[in-house]
């Protein structure tokens, strides 16, 4: 079953008089479970294509099925409530509270969702990325790579279907790099359908497919 599929999705944007196009007919599916790259220059559509998939903004034109249901048209809380269930970000700043616990911070998603996440649950994700010994840690006292984990696990704590991650290594040495990837990977096995934007070949090469973008286009 796709679990996305994106058709004809075009987005403009106008400045004054001028109309710029990010995205120009965009076609692409995703099955449940997949691991992609998207990769292309500045300026290619990469974090508008990310935003559109992630329910961050609309497409100017186009259909977006998620689920099969198309939810580029819904209203701001109905996208609100299906991307707090659905979809998990990583992003290349790691957007954390810096005197904030590494468990208070994982937990940060479940304050604006109906669905309660149990403290075990949040252990168990912090756990898994190799954080537990560092659970009352403050994230202004970690590392760039434990911050990075920090910002998987938040991710994770609603067990999304999907998990958008926007240069997730960019800030980050090849060890943490390479670290960090193979937590994806685990999850990836797990079920997770996975969306990576990378400037990195050696970090795309993760991936099952890699989809490469160019003037708002897949080529």
């Amino acid at each position: 079953m796709d679990i996305i599929a994106l058709k004809k999705i075009t987005k403009k944007y106008q400045t004054g008089e001028e109309e710029t196009s990010a995205l120009r007919g965009i076609d692409l599916t995703l099955k449940k479970g997949d691991f992609v790259a998207i990769m292309g220059p500045s300026g290619s559509g990469k974090s508008t294509l990310m935003h559109i998939l992630g329910l961050l903004d609309r497409p100017s034109n186009g259909s977006y099925l998620l689920g099969g249901e198309d939810v580029s048209k819904l209203g701001k809380t109905k996208q609100a409530a299906i991307r707090n269930k659905q979809i998990g970000f990583v992003f290349l700043q790691f957007n954390l509270l810096p005197r904030t616990t590494v468990l208070d911070n994982v937990v940060l998603p479940t304050i604006y969702s109906k669905v309660k996440v149990t403290e075990k649950r949040a252990r168990e994700i912090i756990k898994e990325v190799g954080l537990i010994d560092r659970i009352k840690y403050k994230s202004n006292q970690l590392s760039g790579g434990q911050i990075q984990r920090v910002a998987i696990a938040r991710a994770l704590v609603m067990d999304p279907s999907i998990i958008l991650a926007d240069e997730p290594t960019g800030n980050l040495d090849s060890k943490n790099s390479k670290e960090i990837m193979d937590i994806f990977k685990r999850i990836n096995q797990k079920g997770a359908t996975i969306i990576l934007i990378t400037h990195e070949e050696e970090i795309a090469k993760y991936a099952h497919r890699i989809i490469r973008l160019k003037d708002g286009q897949i080529i």
